[in-house]
């Protein structure tokens, strides 16, 4: 698991448009908050989704850029995303390199049955790329608030 301090590592992931997206295109302009999410459409992940595409103009407003990632494709993202309007650009993961390196691909246990997936996680970077707050296995309900409070300390 990573830890805040240490540099955030680099990717580049397609968007809900099959539009390239690589994390060093921040360095030096924009903060950047990455949250790992199970699965599109499902109850927790919505939640979320819609509380940060609600509050990204605030974030906004920090200089701050939100990322969300999955292992869902492209065009799983994009019918999520014009379902519920939201406005947060998701990428996605489908080789699941990224949550690996980002220490978010967990056994996890479920019903009694252990078997890999995603937990719940949020990255805090930096505009030099440093990993500012590393947060996993995070609560969905109320998180956006939390995580824009943790951007309003960098400015």
């Amino acid at each position: 698991m990573l830890q805040a301090g240490q540099a955030a590592p680099e990717f580049a992931l397609p968007d809900a448009d099959m539009e390239p997206f690589d994390l060093s295109e921040l360095r030096g302009k924009k903060h950047a908050v990455l949250y790992f999410y199970p699965r599109d459409d499902t109850p927790g992940c919505t939640l979320e989704a819609i509380d940060f595409s609600d509050h990204e103009d605030e974030f906004a407003r920090h200089g701050c850029v939100i990322l969300g990632v999955s292992r869902d494709d492209c065009i799983s993202h994009a019918e999520f995303r014009d379902k519920h309007g939201l406005s947060v650009r998701l990428l996605a993961d489908t080789e699941g390199e990224v949550c690996e390196r980002y220490g978010v691909w967990q056994m996890r246990e479920k019903d009694g049955v252990k078997k890999p997936g995603i937990v719940r996680s949020t990255f805090v970077i930096d505009r030099k790329g440093v990993l500012r707050h590393a947060l996993y296995g995070v609560n969905p309900k109320g998180h956006a608030i939390e995580v824009l409070a943790l951007v309003k300390q960098l400015d």
